[in-house]
């Protein structure tokens, strides 16, 4: 299949100013695949060395950090020499032997001619204060599950996924039932890449169900594994009320719903942990609007997001019956899969920053608010074809934005301040 994190990979590759490479991401979001399938690509070798549970690569991380010593060492293990300029090295589960994170800063500063890529489940959790970081040495890049986009030409056709990249909306809408039918498919589906290529291959959603069933069973496994044990038991706890927190009307993240008379301070940590995994999206209110939205951020009031819809789907029990009831799959949980969608696709734009706004009266909430460089952008959410938009125009009145967008599965229109934009093609709105 293909991912687009693949071009950014090219761009890194090319660039004079390269360094060691380190993708981000949840487990199961395709890493590995997608560092090997971009050696198999680009390079005339690959060296491929996995962390975990390998004794001998962190004995030889262990004794010193001479880059000359270290590329022997892998020579040895690989049983063939390293052309810098022809071979890629993989670092898989770095986070496993901390002294191989701290090398990067080397191999950056003695030895840049390598090229090295370096990926991790729990990286998140390898990067707090104590560990050896190679602070400034190393370039990153985010890896999500596959966007709407991606699904889209993993599943029904190429052509349909470059019309959205055309925009062009009249023959997009000519052909929107093809849109809509994936887009149900894929809030089922959901991008981990797993199940993405199960469904493709076969179109079986009890095969899908298994698959991101054994999915959520890692995850828990992770929690158990890697996590510290007195906060474990506030994690599972966290992690299952997350369903329950999206089902609700104002989707506010409250800790009561995790536990009665549970409080900020004894979750903190959690929240924390399961960001830093890549398991969940934390999504900050904002209480005013400016550049850069950062600058408004309310660190108090945040939504929390899984990693992904699908996930969320199997957590909360949908049924794929709903797939087949007209549009009743975009009002189940009163939209919860509708804004976990809409924010999955917001978090795969590179550059575009994701929070949300309430006036201090809580009488106007705006679903999210993005920042894109030098522009502020309103966006609603609607799950079906409803086009009421209160909340944007009392946001118009307040902050005069120059543009708000609102997303349904309306056909798309632009008017004079408001642009009605589908939500299979959300992915667009930036360069809209």
């Amino acid at each position: 299949m293909y991912r687009t994190a693949i071009e950014k990979l090219l761009k890194w590759k090319k660039s004079k100013y390269r360094k060691p490479l380190i993708i981000e991401g949840a487990r199961q979001v395709g890493k590995t695949w997608l560092m090997q399938e971009f050696g198999k690509q680009e390079y005339d070798n690959t060296i491929y060395i996995n962390f975990d549970s390998n004794p001998s690569m962190a004995e030889l991380f262990a004794y010193d950090l001479n880059v000359d010593r270290l590329i022997m060492g892998l020579e040895l293990f690989a049983g063939r020499k390293i052309d810098p300029d022809n071979c890629l090295l993989i670092f898989d589960e770095i986070q496993e032997v901390p002294r191989a994170l701290a090398s990067l800063k080397y191999f950056c500063e003695r030895a840049p001619q390598y090229h090295i890529v370096c990926a991790g489940s729990l990286l998140g959790i390898a990067l707090h204060p104590g560990t050896s970081f190679p602070v400034g040495k190393v370039d990153f890049l985010k890896l999500y599950p596959l966007s709407f986009k991606e699904f889209l030409m993993a599943t029904v056709q190429k052509q349909f996924a470059d019309l959205l990249d055309r925009q062009d909306f009249q023959m997009i809408t000519t052909f929107k039932q093809t849109y809509i039918d994936a887009l149900k498919q894929y809030y089922y589906v959901g991008g981990m890449p797993e199940v993405v290529q199960n469904f493709a291959d076969n179109k079986d959603f009890g095969e899908v169900r298994e698959i991101q069933k054994r999915i959520l069973y890692a995850y828990e496994q992770d929690f158990s594994k890697h996590a510290p044990n007195e906060i474990i038991p506030r994690i599972r706890m966290l992690w299952n009320s997350i369903p329950s927190q999206l089902a609700k009307e104002n989707k506010k993240f409250v800790y009561g719903l995790v536990r009665e008379g549970a409080r900020a301070k004894e979750y903190e940590t959690a929240i924390m942990w399961l960001s830093d995994c890549g398991l969940i999206h934390k999504v900050s209110r904002v209480n005013s609007v400016g550049i850069p939205l950062k600058g408004y951020e309310d660190l108090k009031a945040f939504k929390i997001f899984l990693v992904d819809v699908g996930i969320l789907g199997c957590m909360a029990g949908l049924s794929p019956r709903t797939l087949l009831d007209g549009n009743s799959l975009f009002t189940e949980f009163k939209g919860a899969l509708t804004e976990q969608y809409v924010c999955q696709q917001l978090k795969n734009i590179e550059d575009v920053d994701v929070y949300y706004y309430t006036n201090d009266r809580g009488s106007c909430e705006i679903d999210f608010v993005i920042g894109t460089g030098n522009r502020v952008v309103p966006v609603e959410v609607k799950a079906e074809v409803n086009l009421r938009a209160k909340s944007l125009k009392t946001y118009r009145e307040k902050f005069s934005p120059e543009i708000c967008v609102r997303t349904s599965m309306a056909d798309y229109k632009k008017e004079e301040w408001l642009i009605n934009l589908p939500l299979y093609a959300v992915g667009q709105i930036a360069s809209i």
